[in-house]
């Protein structure tokens, strides 16, 4: 029942169940899974990743990152494989401290976690889980000279420049980004720029759409520092929104970060577009004596 995770098909197939149990409360999105597994290059080694199936249907995922945080996903309708997802983690992680992070309705991996020994731990820095519908979307306004379109693989390495710049230090590269292109479900009519009045890329909004559950994610958006307090990042959130609404899509996701330094704005800016927080994330942490 349980594999090592070995490529893109293993990815596929824990977008499976994430995309077949996903409500606006579920702790991830498909997109979360290709933009975290693409945007950098090399780091297999520290992602143990296991995957839990029954005749071809996906029932749990784990993915680690070393030494010692898990992301999981688990079908309601098999908790008992939350145990199973935890007893792998703690054999593949080696750190003494073991931290999982979900959100609060994941119940039936609560229960596990404590049953497992694990204790929820509040945290000065969570992630808040955000949605609006797509209706009534206001229109994207930019100053004069600056230019609102989705990118093309033509604009790679602008792409990647304006990225890199709001995201300083960054992991991303050109070569990490084509990969991110090429990944499903990724779509270029959902990958918003603002391009500068001198071709610079000022701001960026990629969308992810899950068009079985009729709703996409904002993952990444920023501006890059020098063009701040224009109302960029707004605008080409909006204007990729008009595109989500247009693939077909009912509903916006976004999961700011709330306590860090470089989210300071995050809250307020979606605040402003009608996105209302409905859920947070949760972490719970187990110390062992000693690693493994």
């Amino acid at each position: 029942m349980r594999r090592q995770f070995s490529g893109p098909a293993d990815l596929r197939a824990m977008q499976e169940l994430t995309q077949r149990i996903w409500t606006p409360e579920s702790s991830v999105h498909i997109g979360d899974l290709s933009w975290q597994r693409y945007q950098s290059t090399g780091r297999e080694a520290e992602w143990p990743t296991a995957i839990w199936a029954e005749n071809d249907t996906t029932l749990a995922w784990g993915w680690v990152t070393l030494p010692g945080e898990l992301m999981l996903q688990v079908d309601p309708a098999r908790p008992d494989l939350a145990t199973e997802v935890l007893t792998w983690f703690a054999e593949v992680a080696t750190s003494p401290t073991l931290t999982v992070t979900i959100v609060d309705a994941e119940k039936h991996v609560s229960t596990a976690l404590e049953a497992d020994g694990y204790s929820r731990e509040e945290r000065a820095v969570f992630e808040t889980y955000m949605s609006r519908d797509l209706d009534d979307l206001p229109e994207p306004v930019v100053p004069q000279g600056f230019h609102l379109r989705p990118c093309t693989a033509d604009d790679l390495a602008r792409r990647v420049e304006v990225h890199q710049a709001v995201w300083h230090p960054s992991r991303v590269t050109e070569e990490s980004y084509a990969n991110v292109m090429r990944a499903w479900p990724y779509r270029a009519d959902l990958d918003w720029i603002v391009e500068a009045p001198d071709g610079d890329f000022a701001a960026q909004c990629l969308i992810w759409h899950d068009d079985h559950n009729g709703a996409g994610e904002l993952e990444p958006v920023g501006t890059d520092p020098r063009y701040r307090g224009k109302g960029l990042g707004r605008a080409v959130c909006l204007a990729a929104l008009h595109a989500l609404r247009a693939a077909g899509a009912h509903q916006a996701v976004v999961y700011p970060v709330i306590g860090h330094p470089k989210s300071v704005g995050a809250v307020p800016l979606y605040a402003s577009m009608g996105f209302r927080a409905h859920a947070r994330s949760a972490t719970w942490v187990k110390r062992r004596l000693t690693a493994p």
